[in-house]
């Protein structure tokens, strides 16, 4: 499947209208990621945020999963209507996340994230108390989809500003990539336990186990420093004004050069991405006639490839420097896309496999380097207000992607949609080469 890059673009500590500092955008030196590397690991509250990202990950690949299985098989969802409910988990994102980054700054960082996983454990526990009553119908479904993503948009924002408050710069690099790390395992971990437990007991008794492991996530949570409810000091204008203090976001990422084009970039190949995301199944098993293992062989080989991102991105990026591995990694995920299209040439299991491979890889890497650049660059008082406005950008085009791609299939065919994806993907990760 082709994954848009849902990770957002961020920066470096200084005041939106000054200029960037070459020393704060400059990267690690290479010993630097190892030593901080081996700190993190005996920092607990690193490792907390590490185990809520594996509970986390399990938890929402089987709560996809299992709402999709629900409104497919069992509540009769066409095309559109299966399209519509992986639309609506990314859209309150888009519109919410700005304002969630408000929220994220002022308010008390633990108590939030643990309250927005306890609203999850009831939002998805909701499906199957209705199905145990017989009342469970799509509308529900679609909006348990629509509260699930804006809890979910909310929780990353602010984790995203937590994580600067839990280590020091310097090892930003290192804990990004762990954690994105300790998300895949999760994300390869996550889909099998949720086939297995959908077989076993259906798919509305599978989201019980979902509810389970965001009850975890909230107790790996509650174990953050108490030091977390403490707001960042903030400026008295924008204490009295909740205008002022969404705008300030905006002029963070309007001032910086960088992260306009982080966000070009980030949201065009969304665009392209997730109108292949959409059709990637349909066209894999219907156009190409692959079986499942071999579809679950394709799925298996990007999980490796985003391991070997996780363990490659700060030695990587420490050498060749954060803007530099930006520029190449976004180019290579966006040419890895033009395999899907590719394989109808010939035969597609070898195509389709290269793809998810260099496309996991690529994107990986990509993903930690910007969202540590994000972070550098970003004051402490407006991390998350950035983070949101970063958020909403790259994930608000996701849907429109996915319902772009499924409407134009239909009327022009998969390859030429494909294709097209492909090339909106890379017209927008060339933006990050412009002099």
């Amino acid at each position: 499947m082709a994954r848009p890059l849902h990770r957002h673009l961020n920066g470096m500590e200084q005041q939106p209208d000054s200029p960037p500092s070459p020393a704060r955008t400059r990267p690690p030196g290479t010993g630097q990621p190892r030593r901080a590397g081996r700190a993190l690991l005996r920092h607990r509250p690193f490792a907390l945020l590490c185990g809520e990202q594996i509970a986390s990950s399990v938890g929402r690949q089987v709560t996809t999963l299992a709402l999709a299985l629900l409104a497919v098989t069992r509540l009769g969802a066409g095309p559109f209507g299966a399209s519509a409910l992986m639309a609506l988990s990314y859209l309150p994102g888009a519109l919410l996340s700005p304002f969630a980054g408000v929220l994220v700054d002022r308010a008390r960082l633990r108590g939030l994230t643990v309250l927005l996983t306890v609203l999850q454990v009831l939002v998805v526990g909701s499906v199957p108390v209705a199905d145990a009553l017989g009342r469970l119908g799509l509308p529900q479904l679609y909006l348990v989809a629509t509260a699930s993503g804006a809890l979910t948009s909310m929780l990353a924002v602010a984790l995203q500003a937590a994580l600067p408050r839990v280590v020091r710069p310097e090892q930003l690099l290192s804990a990004n990539s762990a954690l994105t790390g300790a998300r895949t395992t999760g994300q390869i971990g996550g889909p099998a336990l949720g086939g297995v437990l959908v077989g076993l007991t259906g798919a509305s008794t599978a989201l019980l186990a979902a509810c389970v492991a965001y009850g975890i996530e909230a107790l790996l949570l509650l174990g953050l420093p108490a030091a977390l409810n403490s707001p960042v000091q903030q400026d008295r204008r924008e204490k009295d004004s909740r205008t002022a203090a969404l705008r300030a976001g905006f002029e963070v990422v309007r001032g910086e050069r960088l992260l306009r084009r982080q966000v070009l970039a980030g949201a065009g190949f969304n665009l392209g991405s997730g109108a292949a995301d959409a059709l990637f199944v349909l066209y894999a098993t219907r156009d190409l006639g692959l079986p499942a293992w071999q579809l679950g062989t394709v799925y298996a080989a990007f999980s490796v490839a985003t391991v070997l991102g996780v363990l490659l991105a700060g030695r990587f990026a420490a050498t060749i420097g954060l803007a530099a591995a930006t520029r190449i990694c976004a180019v290579v995920a966006a040419l890895a896309i033009f395999l899907i299209p590719g394989a109808s040439l010939g035969p597609g299991f070898p195509a389709l496999l290269a793809y998810q491979f260099v496309f996991g890889l690529a994107a990986t890497v990509w993903a930690i380097s910007m969202t540590t650049t994000q972070q550098l660059i970003t004051p402490p008082e407006l991390q998350g207000r950035v983070a949101g406005v970063l958020q909403a950008a790259l994930i608000g085009t996701v849907p429109i992607g996915a319902l772009g791609g499924g409407a134009l299939a239909a009327w022009l065919g998969n390859v030429p949609v494909l294709t097209g994806g492909a090339t909106v993907a890379l017209l927008a990760a060339a933006c990050l080469w412009l002099p």
